[in-house]
């Protein structure tokens, strides 16, 4: 496995594995926040669920700097958060460099591979949370069709699934697919131009329409309860539908 180093620059805190690949950060002022674009943009389901008692569980597969298992465990102290991490270093640096809470009844950090994890758990989730790469940005085993229909197979009845994909257009293409086919197209993107990350979001149950008054209605009010932007979040996810009218659905 790669080796993990510790960067700072101007007031921020990097995670690295054996790379110059960021892998998570963390604004030193700000630990709880969401530093880097990407992780806001997977938080997107707590904008279109709508209501301030789901999720009730949430699956995070991959820790990294820990940032989306402290915004969560702190702006959602009733959800049951269960981390996996495939590697006892990460899970020993995001303690000390990165202040990671320690578990409790409702946070539970587990190391093991996720694919195997999720394949042995009987009761589903609410959320699935997967952002999981080695030093060189591949998820492995995590980027594959039976993976992403074993997900499917693991959420509740209007469970919903934010995936980061990594690297190349084509390869990100390729995921898009698999997921679509697992999800049935039930799916939106967000994209920043420039940027490796694509976030994925896929929804069960209930179909979700959301017009574009509400979900920037629905970000500014988790702005302001959390004291993260979520604006540049909202635009990505409206596209051109920020301009047509025609409402958000998946």
């Amino acid at each position: 496995m790669s080796a993990i180093s510790v960067s700072e620059q101007q007031g921020v805190r990097y995670l690295h594995f054996g790379s110059a690949l960021v892998q998570g950060a963390m604004r030193i002022a700000r630990p709880y926040g969401l530093e880097l674009e990407y992780t806001r943009d997977m938080m997107l389901p707590l904008m279109l669920r709508g209501s301030a008692r789901w999720p009730a569980s949430v699956l995070q597969i991959g820790l990294g700097s820990a940032s989306i298992t402290k915004f969560l465990h702190k702006h959602r102290p009733e959800t049951r958060l269960v981390v996996v991490e495939l590697r006892e270093d990460v899970l020993a640096v995001s303690r000390q460099y990165f202040k990671l809470p320690d578990e409790s009844p409702m946070l539970r950090i587990e190391i093991a591979d996720g694919f195997d994890y999720l394949a042995r758990q009987r009761k589903p989730f609410d959320w699935i949370i997967v952002d999981g790469f080695d030093g060189d940005g591949h998820a492995g085993a995590l980027d594959s069709a039976p993976f992403y229909h074993n997900a499917r197979a693991h959420l509740t009845a209007n469970g919903m699934i934010s995936v980061n994909l990594v690297g190349p257009r084509l390869k990100q293409k390729t995921a898009r697919e698999r997921i679509a086919h697992a999800f049935e197209n039930r799916m939106i993107t967000t994209e920043r131009e420039g940027d490796a990350n694509l976030i994925l979001v896929a929804a069960l149950g209930e179909p979700i329409e959301v017009r574009m008054l509400k979900l920037r209605t629905a970000g500014a009010a988790l702005q302001k309860e959390t004291g993260v932007d979520f604006g540049a979040t909202v635009e990505r996810a409206l596209g051109k539908r920020a301009t047509s009218g025609e409402p958000l659905k998946l």
